[in-house]
């Protein structure tokens, strides 16, 4: 099987997995049980007053949102790619693809991550894994992908635990920081530097920022398990053994925002990492956060249908608004300033 389409059966077999097999973390939670909202009996607003307005990256959301990178170059990838765009343009979601690594090997692909026809104001960022900067990949594949995307930004996504168990997984990250700062430099839009589930430090947070990331997303512990994943779709025993040893392996959610925020007060920041409601998102807001991301909430609902989708953004828009107005606070800024989350005993 030649690169391309090796790279294309990786990611069928990796959405196939994630709709189809139980691949969350087990052990590892995303932290954010660990804090509970101080309830406001008379909030002293009206609840159509509440406002979830926020902005990021110099772009105005409706919402403090994130359809997080999932899919791409396939076509049932294209269909949940393009359902996906549509909803956040019409709800002013911010929205990221999966690894668009697959269109420049298979450039006929390419036409399943365009979905900025369909998403002509949402906030849109493109991926590809920063590894490959050390297999032959520059500036002109960053480019080429932000380009394919019409993308306010490239997630450039940090991933040695899932490489180190697949088989041929790309495991040199050697000199990969200062590359990082490079594209930094050269690149005409900001670079945001995620983790894929097992959560980004304070320490490496603060290194990521010095050479000129603009964002970070944590993707912490707590969600889906890439090792489980990897696991899964193990065509050997070595594998298989590796993804179950290490599916619990990582930082949870919580504890990346905070040791973030204790270094870098004023960084874009991402959450992501196990959210599966509009609760978990206001948690991780309130604990520092801008943005909040979620994947596999979206991603079951985009293989069922764009009713379904509609459904679940309501539902968390209506969450959002809930704890809002719960915890006296009438808009974003409010909640993270309020101090109203507390760690529970």
């Amino acid at each position: 099987m030649d690169l391309s389409a090796e790279t294309q059966t990786r990611k069928a077999d990796h959405l196939r997995i994630c709709l189809e097999e139980d691949v969350q973390f087990r052990q590892t939670t995303s932290g954010l049980e660990r804090y509970r909202f101080v309830h406001c009996c008379l909030p002293e607003l009206d609840l159509r007053d509440v406002d979830l307005t926020t902005h990021f990256l110099g772009k105005t959301l409706s919402s403090p949102l994130l359809i997080s990178s999932m899919t791409g170059g396939t076509e049932q990838a294209e269909m949940i790619n393009f359902r996906l765009a549509a909803i956040a343009q019409e709800y002013g979601l911010a929205m990221g693809v999966g690894s668009q690594r697959v269109a420049i090997e298979k450039p006929e692909v390419a036409k399943t991550f365009a979905i900025r026809s369909v998403a002509p104001d949402a906030l849109l960022f493109a991926n590809l894994g920063a590894v490959q900067l050390n297999y032959q990949y520059g500036i002109e594949q960053c480019r080429k992908v932000v380009d394919l995307l019409e993308a306010d930004a490239l997630v450039l996504h940090l991933n040695p635990m899932q490489e180190c168990v697949q088989t041929k997984g790309d495991t040199n990250f050697r000199g990969l920081l200062e590359k990082i700062g490079r594209l930094c430099e050269k690149l005409p839009v900001p670079v945001i530097a995620k983790e894929v589930g097992n959560g980004i430090s304070g320490i490496m947070a603060e290194k990521l920022i010095q050479i000129g990331v603009s964002a970070i997303d944590v993707a912490g512990a707590g969600g889906t398990s890439w090792a489980k994943v990897e696991s899964e779709r193990a065509r050997d025993e070595r594998q298989r053994r590796l993804g179950a040893t290490f599916a619990d392996w990582g930082l949870p959610t919580a504890e990346c925002i905070t040791s973030i925020r204790a270094i870098a007060p004023t960084i874009p920041l991402i959450a992501s990492g196990g959210l599966r409601n509009g609760l978990d998102a206001a948690k991780a807001i309130a604990l520092g956060a801008n943005l909040a991301g979620m994947a596999m909430p979206f991603l079951q609902a985009a293989r069922e249908s764009e009713a379904a989708l509609h459904n679940l953004v309501e539902i968390l828009l209506a969450e959002l608004a809930i704890t809002l107005f719960c915890t006296g606070n009438a808009t974003i800024l409010d909640l993270q300033r309020s101090g109203v989350l507390q760690r529970q005993v």
